[in-house]
């Protein structure tokens, strides 16, 4: 199992907790002199960036915006002296994509995988009552031995440059928060729930993981603060009477209370809140509490204005409310795992959350949203490199399930997005991949891929490991646009046939459809990246889902408008959003929110 606790860090009666967030020192390494010149002790000059952030979209530099290589950061931090005895870590919400970090100018640990929280224990290695060096080199290269795939290449000039094998910009740095810890020498290491529901009443199992023997303690409080629950040992169950269980906008949440205890003596204490929900998948329904319920919302990124991939807070409540304005009731977390903040406002608000490992690019194309239904093949689970990228890819799976894995908000995992599923070399990988996140998840949620449009009935080698047939489709777009969208419909209508002819018995939902448009685009009669478009486009797709009753969810790509790399086909990022970049409505959004709130929440549940 992991090495390192993945909970979020609070303040509780035996934990502290200092956010290091803030302006840190900053510098590009262009010569790659960093070692050589020893940064670690302290990097050179005195440009500063904020943390969180991304750090591309601050500067007017091109230079900068487009820099691949290596990165330094540095910050100031107090140790009190009172912490002294507790161990003393620095936790990295994430550091895209690798990081290697110094405390006085020693190296103390390096993580891999840029979208997942890692520590560094430096209990050893601070002066307590006094000031302490962190510094972090940050690398931002893309390989095909780590998710995100991508390659690396030099230009003439001698500058490196990052070809991503996926449609985002390669956005990096520090882009979420850093805590710095004080934990007692004995605490609660992790927290796994699962959930029975009796009648109208609940029962919560739980197994709590501690560094030490003491005995733990566990109790449920209710929104009230009145208990509801409580039990002994690391091992057992809460009954819960009456339970209030968690809905789809209605996300109560319980709060847990572990502690670890000598006697009367509270040695470690930890919070969490839960909801108490079961998700399973029966036939073709997705069930949530044993009930069908029908997903409407989006793929999504994190991706704003001059703070790129970093977490905003501020972004984060906009993008909340727009979904609740406009009827969603779900997201995909595409593609990688969001901030924890996210999950724990999706968990607040009653929003289902399907959450994606960063697993993309497994597609050997710099342009892949445009070969993607060309039956383009690549080899790309053939290569050398597979078994290397599948440790990579598990590593990061363990990390993502161990973070999210009590979050009520997340009803699946979605394992990769738009793989080279259609060579048979796929197969071993799958089947890895699909079944440690089985072996990982105690509440075994529901596993998918989102299948790219090379992937059809007859052609894909991989649909039968998922529970949920997730496909991102574009005819109309990509395929058959603009006059020719009713050959585009004739054609989708055919893919679905195919796949209603295997008789899965599965939920299929899209977990992409779409069309560029420019918010500033009308056009009468419509042509393709006009509003007007979009709109057609988008009635002759909902035509298409509501025709077969196997297909229980839309997430239209995408919520908003993001940055990509630079191109011809992209008019400075991608358009398919609903919302522009500045959270600001397209018409469609008028469209989808008439469809979404009369949608019944268990729309098609009846009739698997």
């Amino acid at each position: 199992m992991i090495e390192y606790s993945m909970l979020y860090p609070k303040v509780t009666v035996s934990r502290r907790c200092v956010s290091m967030d803030g302006m840190w020192k900053f510098k590009l390494d262009e010569k790659e002199e960093g070692e050589k010149e020893n940064y670690r002790e302290g990097i050179p000059g005195d440009e500063v960036i904020p943390v969180p952030a991304s750090f591309q979209d601050f500067y007017t530099d091109k230079d900068i915006r487009e820099f691949t290589g290596d990165m330094w950061y540095e910050t100031r931090f107090f140790v009190p002296g009172e912490w002294e005895g507790r161990d003393i870590f620095i936790r990295f919400g994430a550091a895209t994509h690798r990081a290697f970090v110094y405390v006085n100018g020693k190296k103390i640990t390096e993580h891999e995988g840029g979208f997942l929280p890692f520590l560094a224990d430096v209990t050893e290695h601070v002066t307590y009552n006094g000031y302490n060096r962190l510094v972090v080199k940050v690398n931002n290269e893309l390989t095909v031995t780590n998710i995100p795939c991508g390659e690396t290449v030099v230009l003439s000039n001698g500058k490196k440059m990052s070809k991503p094998y996926f449609d985002f910009f390669n956005y990096s740095g520090l882009q979420r928060s850093v805590y710095l810890l004080a934990l007692p020498k004995e605490s609660v290491f992790d927290i796994d729930l699962t959930y029975e529901i009796e009648g109208g009443d609940a029962k919560v199992n739980y197994k709590i993981k501690t560094t030490g023997e003491h005995p733990v303690e566990a109790a449920l409080y209710d929104k009230s603060g009145e208990k509801v629950a409580d039990s002994s040992g690391k091992e057992g169950a809460l009954h819960v009477e009456h339970a209030h269980l968690w809905q789809v906008g209605d996300g109560y949440l319980y709060c847990l209370k572990v502690c670890i205890v000598d006697g009367e003596e509270v040695i470690d204490c930890y919070e969490q809140e839960i909801g108490i929900r079961t998700v399973e998948i029966q036939g073709e329904n997705i069930l949530l509490n044993k009930k069908p319920v029908y997903l409407k919302g989006f793929g999504k990124h994190e991706d704003a204005d001059i703070v790129g991939r970093g977490f905003d807070i501020n972004v984060m409540k906009r993008d909340f409310e727009l979904m609740k304005w406009i009827g969603a009731n779900s997201f995909r977390t595409a593609h990688y795992p969001y901030s924890e903040e996210i999950y724990q406002m999706a968990d607040r608000e009653g929003f289902l959350v399907i959450d994606e490992v960063a697993a993309v690019g497994l597609f050997a194309s710099l342009m892949n949203f445009m070969e993607a239904s060309t039956g383009k093949q690549t080899a790309f689970f053939e290569k050398e490199t597979t078994g290397e990228l599948l440790k990579a890819h598990l590593k990061a799976l363990e990390e993502l399930i161990v973070r999210d894995k009590n979050h009520p908000c997340v009803i699946a995992w979605s394992l990769l997005n738009e793989p080279e599923s259609t060579n048979e070399a796929a197969v071993p990988y799958f089947e890895e991949v699909f079944r440690k996140a089985l072996e990982l998840d105690p509440q075994k949620r529901p596993r998918t891929f989102a299948l790219v449009m090379n992937s059809l009935p007859d052609t894909c080698k991989c649909y039968n490991f998922s529970d949920i047939i997730a496909l991102n489709r574009y005819y109309g777009w990509y395929v058959k646009g603009g006059y020719e969208i009713c050959d585009a419909e004739e054609l989708f209508r055919k893919e679905l046939d195919g796949w209603k002819n295997l008789k899965l018995n599965k939920p299929f939902i899209f977990s992409e459809y779409g069309a560029d448009t420019l918010a500033s685009e009308h056009k009468l009669p419509s042509v393709m990246w006009s509003q007007e478009y979009q709109r057609e486009y988008l009635d002759m797709t909902h035509q298409v889902f509501d025709s077969y009753d196997f297909i229980k969810g839309e997430q239209i790509w995408n919520f908003a408008d993001f940055q990509t790399t630079e191109g011809i086909l992209r008019v400075n990022g991608n358009k398919k959003g609903v919302f522009t970049r500045q959270r600001q409505p397209k018409d469609v959004a008028y469209l989808l929110k008439e469809r979404w709130e009369k949608l019944p929440s268990d729309y098609k549940g009846q009739k698997a």
